[in-house]
């Protein structure tokens, strides 16, 4: 496997945890909607998390629909969490600063393009 298409599983996977952390009750639609993903592949991402011991399903005693899972990370789960954040926070870091240099880059080359007047002449003097 490529290793953008690992970063991208492991985006999604570090995604997937950190909304059920916030909230096990989320159904695999609610998920697939917060994340923008297709409904097959949040339940793909989420059965490999389950698979691997990072996610477990309990039912809820109180809920009307017996049918409702709540996905509770375990503790295996909350420490892979950990390390995948720090893995995603690197990441983004290393995205924030090329894109900070392109802007730059590009704000350079848009300000030596710019015709200069009579005005801008005179004040260069």
């Amino acid at each position: 496997m490529s290793a953008r298409r690992e970063h991208l599983q492991e985006d999604a996977q570090f995604q997937v945890m950190r909304l059920l952390e916030r909230d096990p009750s989320l159904s695999q639609r609610q998920l697939a909607d917060e994340l923008g993903l297709s409904l097959g592949a949040t339940h793909y991402v989420l059965r490999g998390l389950i698979d691997k011991g990072f996610v477990k399903l309990g039912r809820f005693r109180e809920a009307v629909d017996k049918r409702r899972y709540a996905y509770v990370l375990t503790p295996g789960g909350l420490a892979a969490k950990g390390a995948i954040t720090r893995r995603f926070l690197e990441r983004r870091r290393a995205e924030y600063e090329a894109l900070r240099r392109e802007i730059e880059e590009l704000g350079a080359e848009l300000r030596a393009s710019e015709p200069r007047g009579p005005a801008q002449d005179r004040r260069a003097e």
